[in-house]
C-alpha cells in the first residue's frame, strides 16, 4: 500500500542563524514519503546559499524539494506561493526558526490514519529561549474542554490557542475544499489562522498528547516586542482585519455574526 506524502510548506526571510537546524530536522525525520516547499520570501542573507546547499542531501533522503523565490511580501505571500505547489495527502506549514522531531510527521500522520473524523490535528509544543534551547520555559497544549469544544471561537478570541504552524497537520482534501483557490489574505501577520479559521468552522480538529514541535522565542523577533505600544496597537489592528477577511472568506453570515464581537474584543 502506498504511504501518504506529507507535504511541508515553509516560508523564510532572513534565516540565516537558524536554518540550519530546521534543515537538519527535516534530514532527520523518521517518516520518508515528504515533499518540502521552501519559500525564500526575499532574504538578503545567505538563507539561499544555506538551503540550496541541503539539495543534495534531501534527494538522497528520498525527499521531493522545491525552491522558491519572491521579493520580500510577508509568510502570508510566501505561503500562497507554497499553497500552490503542493501535492501531498498532507501538509503542514512549519516556521523556519521551530524544530520539529524526528518523529514529529509519523506520529501526526498515525494519528490522523487512526483518526479519520479529524480534518486535522495539533500536538504539544515545547517553549524554550533561543540563547537557552536546553531549559524548558514552558508546553503550549490545548486543553479540551469538558463540553462545547469550539476550537473556531477561541481561535478567534485568542483563548485556549497558541499559534506556532508546526503544531498542526492538515489533510489536503479538506484544506482545498476551503481554500479552494490555494490562497489566503495577504495580510502581514496572521497567516495562521487564516489557514485555521476555515477548517475550524468546518471540520474537527484532534488533540495529541505527544510534544513533537519546539518554539524558540527570540527577545529581538516583531511578535515579542513589548517596548513599543505603537507596534503593539498596529498589531491588533492588523490582526482585526485580517480576521474579518477571513470570516468573510467563510461566507457573508459567519462575518456578520462575529463582526461586532470582533470589533468590540
Amino acid at each position: 500500500m502506498n504511504k501518504p506524502v506529507v507535504s511541508i510548506i515553509t516560508p523564510c526571510y532572513n534565516g540565516e542563524k537558524y536554518i540550519k537546524r530546521y534543515m537538519n530536522s527535516i534530514l532527520e525525520q523518521t517518516y520518508p514519503y515528504l515533499e518540502l516547499i521552501f519559500i525564500n520570501d526575499g532574504s538578503n542573507d545567505c538563507t539561499e546559499e544555506i538551503v540550496l546547499s541541503y539539495e543534495e542531501k534531501l534527494q538522497n533522503k528520498g525527499i521531493k524539494f522545491v525552491y522558491l523565490k519572491q521579493k520580500n511580501k510577508g509568510q502570508a505571500a510566501a505561503l500562497n506561493s507554497g499553497l500552490k505547489k503542493f501535492n501531498g495527502e498532507y501538509v503542514t506549514w512549519p516556521d523556519s526558526d521551530d524544530l520539529m522531531t524526528p518523529d514529529c510527521i509519523e506520529k501526526k500522520v498515525e494519528f490522523l490514519e487512526n483518526n479519520p473524523q479529524f480534518a486535522l490535528c495539533i500536538c504539544k509544543t515545547k517553549v524554550v529561549e533561543e540563547n537557552a534551547p536546553d531549559i524548558e520555559k514552558e508546553i503550549y497544549q490545548r486543553i479540551p474542554p469538558m463540553k462545547d469544544d469550539n476550537f473556531f471561537e477561541d481561535l478567534i478570541f485568542i483563548r485556549n490557542v497558541y499559534f506556532t504552524p508546526g503544531a498542526y497537520m492538515v489533510r489536503s482534501k479538506q484544506l482545498l475544499t476551503v481554500l479552494p483557490d490555494r490562497e489566503i489574505y495577504c495580510g502581514r501577520g496572521g497567516q495562521n489562522c487564516q489557514i485555521l479559521l476555515p477548517l475550524l468552522y468546518h471540520y474537527q480538529c484532534g488533540y495529541m498528547q505527544d510534544v513533537l514541535n519546539t518554539y524558540f522565542v527570540r527577545n529581538t523577533s516583531h511578535s515579542h516586542s513589548i517596548n513599543d505600544s505603537g507596534k503593539v496597537i498596529e498589531q491588533i489592528n492588523l490582526y482585526e482585519t485580517i480576521l474579518l477577511e477571513t470570516l468573510k472568506k467563510i461566507s457573508e453570515s459567519v462575518l456578520k455574526e462575529y463582526e461586532m464581537p470582533i470589533k468590540c474584543h
